[in-house]
């Protein structure tokens, strides 16, 4: 699995003074799961040192300027930037992780200044980060500062590795037949993102119409892509886990029942983490060998040691 990373957040000496923003959970962590594909389209036609750029708003446009001496440079890396988005493709991503803030790699909120003496506006998405947006819409994004929220760093990872699934998937060249389990599988983990998005992506694959299977696929790729972009939250979540517990309720006793029940209620009242919860539903899946629940990846989304349900603010 490969990721695209700002390079300065992999220790790269690529900033515009000659230093770097190293990131402990992307390398130190993420590093154990994933290889790095490191872009910096900055340093590639400026070099390193450089003078400071910012996004300034020049007749109604948003330009790339320089800090001191005004250099309008926002056609030189525009260049940089479109080579390096053609790049993602052929580096086959599953994900990138961009710098916060940056006129570059900033996704949201980056300053914008106007020509005057005027406060700068949170506004802008840097150059790079719009033009991935603009040609990946689906590909998973983040910066690494919005990384630190327990709820984004959940929904991102599990938008990773399905992402990755469903791509490997297709590359399989798969009959209708292994579309109707791939789908099968991930019931629970659509659901926890969207109702709606499931029942799209039900009548995708129940084919009304009567489609090719190629046709079929990518329709369904498309859906599903879509799905996985959203966030997930306690509320949907919570749902999933009481359909969940409808495969045991006539395996288990009274006492079972409530302790099941009182746990799920617990991680909608954020008393427990969601682990804790998933915990109790593996056992009971292998101890009453529920076929279909030991396929769902709602209940194993990514490697456990990664410990992304074991904090009380992963959900909202």
């Amino acid at each position: 699995m490969k990721l695209g990373v700002s390079a300065c957040l992999m220790g790269s000496m690529c900033r515009y003074d000659g230093t770097n923003s190293k990131d402990g959970f992307i390398v130190n962590t993420l590093g154990t799961y994933f290889d790095f594909e490191p872009y910096c389209p900055e340093a590639e036609v400026f070099g390193t040192p450089r003078p400071t750029i910012r996004l300034v708003e020049r007749n109604n446009e948003i330009r790339v300027v320089t800090t001191y001496d005004k250099e309008d440079l926002t056609d030189t890396l525009d260049e940089s930037c479109e080579k390096n988005v053609n790049r993602i493709e052929n580096d086959y991503l599953c994900g990138f992780i961009l710098k916060a803030s940056s006129p570059t790699c900033g996704l949201e909120r980056v300053k914008v200044y106007k020509e005057i003496n005027a406060p700068s506006e949170k506004k802008g998405v840097g150059r790079f980060a719009a033009k991935i947006k603009e040609k990946y819409p689906y590909l998973p994004i983040e910066e690494e500062g919005r990384l630190k929220d327990a709820w984004l760093r959940e929904n991102f990872l599990m938008q990773i590795f399905a992402y990755k699934n469903l791509h490997e998937f297709i590359d399989t060249k798969p009959e209708f037949k292994d579309l109707v389990q791939f789908h099968t599988d991930y019931k629970y983990l659509i659901y926890a993102k969207s109702t709606k998005a499931y029942k799209e992506l039900g009548n995708i694959v129940a084919n009304h119409d009567k489609k090719d299977v190629e046709d079929i696929l990518r329709d369904y790729k498309l859906a599903f892509l879509k799905a996985i972009n959203e966030k997930g939250n306690i509320k949907k979540t919570y749902n999933v886990l009481l359909h969940i517990f409808g495969y045991f309720k006539k395996l288990i006793s009274k006492e079972e029942k409530e302790e099941i029940l009182e746990s799920i209620e617990d991680y909608r009242q954020k008393l427990i983490p969601l682990i804790a919860v998933i915990k109790i539903i593996n056992v009971y899946t292998r101890r009453f060998d529920v076929t279909y629940l030991k396929t769902q990846v709602f209940l194993n989304p990514y490697p456990k040691e990664l410990a992304l349900r074991s904090d009380l603010k992963a959900y909202k």
